[in-house]
C-alpha cells in the first residue's frame, strides 16, 4: 500500500509537460499587482462599503430604508435587465433625486441594469490587465501534465478544486491570460454575481458566466471549455485551516452534463490558493442553509494589512489528463456514478502526484 502511494505521488514530466510562470511571462510590480487585485476582488467590497457608510453616516431609520431599497430594487432590476437585454436595449438610466438614499441606490441600479458589451475594447483590456498582473502578483504558476492532450477545436469540462475563500487561481486558466491552448474559455460562477453592481461587468469581461444547467449546456454546444468549481458554496462552508477539502461525493451534475455533451473531464487542483486569505466563519446549520439560499457564505476574510488584497503566497495550479467519455444524451445513473468515481480518483491522484514537488508534501486532501 505504501508503495502504491509513493508511486501515485511521483510525477516525472514528459515531453508534453508545460509550466507557465506568471512572473516570467508577465513582468509586473507590486503596484500593478495590487491594483489588479483591487479591481477584481475589491469591487465586491465596494458595495459592502456603501452599506457600512450608510450605517455610520445616515440616521438608522434611513439606513434600514437603504437596505430595504437596495435588495428589493436590485432583484427587480435584475429581472428588468433580462427582459431588456433580450430586446437589445443599448442603455438604461435610473436617476433618483429625492434624497441621499435614492441617489446611492440609483447609482448602483445604473450598474445593475446597464447592458454589458461583451466585446468592449476597454473591458477586454481591463480583463487582460487583471489576469496578467494577478498571475505575476502571487506569483501563480500553471502546470499542465500534457499540453498535447488539449485541442483548440474541442470543448472540455475543467473540474477545479478547491473553492477556498475565492477560487482566484482560475486566473491562470483564463482566456485573457493565454496559457492554455484553448481559444474559447468560460468560468461558471454563482448567478448573484451577475446582478451585483460593478462586479457583473468586471467578471463578465474576465470570462465568467452564470452557473446554470441551461447556460452550461449552451456553452459546451458552442465549443466553449467550461471551468467548473463543483464544491461551490458548500465547499467554502466546509473548508478547514489544517487541510484541503474537496466537496465532491454528491456533486455529479457536472459529470452528467459532460457525458450528455461528450466532453472530456479534466481534474484541476490549485495548491497554495487557500493561503491567499485568512478567514473566520461560524459553523451552524442555519449558516449552511443561509449560504445555500444566497449562494455565498457570510464570513469574514482578509488579506494583506487587513484589506481585501490577497497575500502574496505562491500558487501552483495543476491541470491533469482528460478523462474521455462516450457521448450519451441520456446517461444512466450507473454510467454517471462510474465516470464520477473516475474523476474523484483522478483528482486525488493529481493532488498526491504533485503536492511534494510544489512544496506541500505534508498536506492532505479530504474528499467529502
Amino acid at each position: 500500500m505504501a508503495e502504491d502511494k509513493a508511486e501515485t505521488q511521483a510525477f516525472t514530466p514528459g515531453p508534453g509537460y508545460r509550466q507557465f510562470k506568471g512572473r516570467d511571462e508577465f513582468p509586473s510590480n507590486i503596484l500593478h499587482g495590487t491594483l489588479a487585485c483591487a479591481i477584481w476582488i475589491g469591487s465586491m467590497h465596494f458595495n459592502v462599503s456603501l452599506l457600512l457608510f450608510s450605517f455610520l453616516f445616515l440616521p438608522f431609520s434611513k439606513f434600514l430604508l437603504f437596505v430595504l431599497f437596495l435588495y428589493s430594487f436590485l432583484s427587480m432590476a435584475y429581472m428588468f435587465l433580462l427582459v431588456k437585454e433580450k430586446e437589445k436595449v443599448k442603455t438604461a438610466q435610473i436617476i433618483y433625486f429625492f434624497d441621499s438614499i435614492h441617489r446611492v441606490v440609483g447609482v448602483l441600479l445604473i450598474f445593475v441594469v446597464l447592458p454589458i458589451d461583451h466585446n468592449s475594447k476597454f473591458g477586454l483590456r481591463l480583463a487582460r490587465y487583471i489576469c496578467q498582473h494577478m498571475s505575476s502578483y502571487f506569483p501563480a504558476t500553471l502546470h499542465v501534465e500534457d499540453i498535447n492532450d488539449f485541442h483548440p477545436d474541442r470543448a472540455y469540462v475543467l473540474g477545479y478544486a478547491p473553492h477556498s475563500v475565492l477560487p482566484i487561481g482560475v486566473v491562470t486558466l483564463a482566456e485573457r491570460t493565454g496559457f492554455m491552448p484553448l481559444p474559447k474559455l468560460k468560468c461558471l460562477t454563482s448567478s448573484p454575481v451577475f446582478y451585483t453592481p460593478f462586479l457583473r461587468h468586471i467578471w463578465t469581461w474576465l470570462g465568467a458566466s452564470p452557473a446554470t444547467r441551461k447556460n452550461f449546456c449552451s456553452l459546451l454546444e458552442a465549443g466553449y471549455t467550461c471551468i467548473v468549481v463543483p464544491g461551490g458554496v458548500q465547499e467554502t462552508f466546509l473548508m478547514r485551516h489544517d487541510s484541503e477539502v474537496a466537496f465532491l461525493k454528491s456533486r455529479r451534475g457536472f459529470v452528467r452534463i459532460a457525458i450528455e455533451k461528450g466532453c472530456p473531464l479534466v481534474p484541476v487542483f490549485a495548491f497554495g490558493q487557500s493561503y491567499a486569505f485568512k478567514w473566520w466563519k461560524p459553523r451552524s446549520k442555519f449558516l449552511l442553509q443561509l449560504s445555500r439560499a444566497i449562494k455565498f457564505v457570510p464570513m469574514l476574510f482578509w488579506g494583506a494589512f487587513g484589506t481585501p488584497i490577497p497575500y502574496q503566497h505562491p500558487m501552483n495550479v495543476v491541470v491533469g489528463k482528460p478523462i474521455y467519455v462516450k457521448r450519451n444524451p441520456q446517461p444512466t445513473t450507473e454510467e454517471v456514478l462510474e465516470v464520477h468515481g473516475q474523476f474523484v480518483k483522478a483528482l486525488q491522484d493529481l493532488f498526491e502526484r504533485h503536492k511534494g514537488r510544489v512544496g506541500y508534501a505534508d498536506q492532505s486532501l479530504t474528499i467529502l
